[in-house]
């Protein structure tokens, strides 16, 4: 085991790669506002804990839910971009964890101040394999760093009403 809480044990290319795959389509189909492709990428329930950032508690949400979720917080930003990068996979069996670091940077020009929100940290995905492919089922975003304004994240949910 090392930091990360994985033991990282060879993992097999194709795995390795669609894994890193799914979890960058997240991003982009995010970025992208391509939210029934979005859908794709989750197993039918994920397991959501953003309370690093919100506070609360952990979630357990359809894959609809977690999108409509998504739509709502970031359809009013004039653009975001999400980069997931570095990432550790350990596979066993049909299950996985991957964990990456991020970046998220959310725009929003506006008159109350600086137009631009970065987040940074590390998300953990879990992952199961199915008839289709690999999928997301849980997600885990620890924030370990911010710069700008936040804000902008509430202007952006007015917006989007």
């Amino acid at each position: 085991m090392n930091s990360t809480g994985l033991a990282l044990a060879p993992v097999d290319a194709r795995d390795w790669l669609e894994i890193v795959q799914v979890t960058t389509r997240m991003a982009w189909l995010t970025d992208h506002r391509d939210w029934e492709g979005l859908v794709e990428v989750f197993a039918d329930h994920v397991d959501l804990d953003y309370t690093s950032l919100a506070g609360g508690e952990p979630a357990r949400l359809a894959a609809a839910d977690v999108v409509a979720g998504w739509l709502s917080g970031l359809e009013g930003l004039d653009a975001t971009q999400h980069l997931v990068s570095n990432h550790l996979v350990e596979v066993r069996g049909d299950r996985a964890v991957a964990t990456a670091q991020f970046q998220a940077v959310h725009v929003l020009t506006n008159p109350h101040g600086d137009p631009i929100w970065t987040l940074g940290g590390r998300y953990r995905f879990g992952l199961a394999q199915g008839e289709v492919g690999w999928r997301i089922d849980a997600i885990t975003m620890t924030a370990t760093w911010a710069t700008g304004n936040q804000q902008i994240m509430t202007l952006a949910a007015e917006v989007a009403r």
